[in-house]
């Protein structure tokens, strides 16, 4: 078990505000509490389900599935964490989780069902969203919508001409760099995160971008990493002003339909039915699998590329240094010091993939709180034996 320095418990903590009840969820049901305060049973019944709950928009799966075949060998790993000894079942009775998911070479090796989940239920990604976004970037690049990463964000959206924006560039966003002054705390009721994008302050413009183009700058752009939330989202609005689309209908087009996923998708939209560039994408286990495996594979589907060559190396690699324990960040993607690299949501949402060893390792759950660094612990735990057991002779 590796000790998570401040830095990384701040980085952690700070990825917990991307489901912040300001940033946000548009509830269709009444008197909903902030999602980040659901309890267990309202977590089991409502993670699943997020449409009952918020307004979404559908991510329309295509007419094939991309098959995920069960592999010849199936594994059961065990592992020591804490002085006890856990099988699959005793790490996901005691952590709350609803499904996990092993596949080598892009075959099924172990897939696993809690919390009265079935394999065709979906489920919340909270933050995995952004790694979705910023592959929607490779798509739209790709397409020739936004010409590279070295394009200023203000080509986009236009609204943030003449703020603190001035001069960043996407790629920069993508790295959490921009510079922009950004508070994510989420006990003080007057940071950006509880503010942002909470109210319509300007009729035809996204709250989102209302709100940030009013902060200053605090750095020179790409020097420092900066978890923030609101930017996150910035980018979902930079790509659907791109594209001139909606980013879950981009995101059939270009993922779900093409590739093969098996179920549609929900995507959570903001106050105005805007998708959140940075949360909350519901599938199923096995499209998070796909979701994985898309990216391993290096962004082809149905033997076509859908984004630009070598962009799955390059967003999965270190670009920036995040102050982690770890080699950095990429685009919108973390680096683990076990070699992996992950999509990662609060609450025990997970896309852990080791590129060398060709396995993607998905785990969803109902964490009892939103991080933690003994919930951290004991998946990493997890994670690392069951990479063991899948790479074992």
């Amino acid at each position: 078990m590796h000790r998570l320095t401040a830095a990384l418990a701040g980085a952690i903590s700070a990825a917990a505000l991307s489901a912040g009840p300001a940033l946000a969820q548009v509830p269709v049901k009444p008197d909903v509490p902030s999602i980040l305060q659901w309890t267990p049973q309202q977590q089991a019944e409502w993670y699943p389900a997020i449409e009952t709950v918020y307004r979404v928009r559908t991510i329309a799966r295509g007419d094939k599935v991309h098959p995920l075949p069960k592999a010849a060998r199936q594994i059961a790993p065990t592992f020591e964490y804490g002085g006890r000894t856990f099988t699959v079942d005793d790490y996901m009775k005691a952590y709350n989780v609803s499904g996990v998911l092993v596949l080598k070479d892009g075959k099924i090796l172990l897939e696993r069902y809690g919390l009265g989940r079935k394999p065709q239920d979906r489920w919340t990604s909270f933050s995995v969203a952004k790694s979705v976004t910023s592959t929607l970037v490779g798509a739209a690049i790709q397409d020739g919508k936004i010409k590279g990463l070295g394009d200023p964000v203000t080509d986009y959206i236009p609204e943030l001409k003449g703020s603190a924006y001035d001069g960043v560039t996407v790629r920069q966003l993508l790295m959490m760099s921009s510079g922009v002054k950004w508070n994510e705390d989420y006990t003080d009721p007057n940071s950006d995160v509880a503010r942002a994008g909470a109210a319509i302050q300007e009729p035809g413009v996204n709250p989102i971008v209302s709100y940030m183009r009013r902060l200053p700058r605090a750095n020179e752009p790409g020097t420092k990493f900066t978890y923030n939330t609101g930017e996150t989202d910035l980018v979902g609005v930079l790509v659907s002003n791109a594209v001139g689309k909606p980013l879950a209908d981009y995101a059939s087009e270009k993922l779900w339909k093409p590739y093969g996923m098996e179920r549609d998708g929900i995507w959570m939209t903001d106050l105005a039915g805007h998708e959140r560039g940075g949360c909350c994408i519901s599938m199923t286990l096995r499209d998070y699998g796909r979701v994985g495996q898309f990216i391993l594979d290096g962004g082809k589907a149905g033997g076509k590329a859908v984004l630009p060559a070598g962009w799955t190396q390059e967003a999965t690699s270190p670009q920036i240094t995040n102050g982690a324990p770890a080699p950095g960040y990429g685009y919108f993607w973390w680096m683990r010091p076990n070699g992996s690299y992950d999509a990662s949501g609060i609450f025990g949402q997970s896309i852990t993939t080791f590129r060398d060893d060709r396995l993607v390792i998905v785990v969803n759950s109902a964490w009892p709180q939103a991080t933690g660094r003994e919930l951290g612990a004991a998946r990493t735990a997890f994670v690392n034996a069951v990479r063991q057991a899948a790479t074992a002779p």
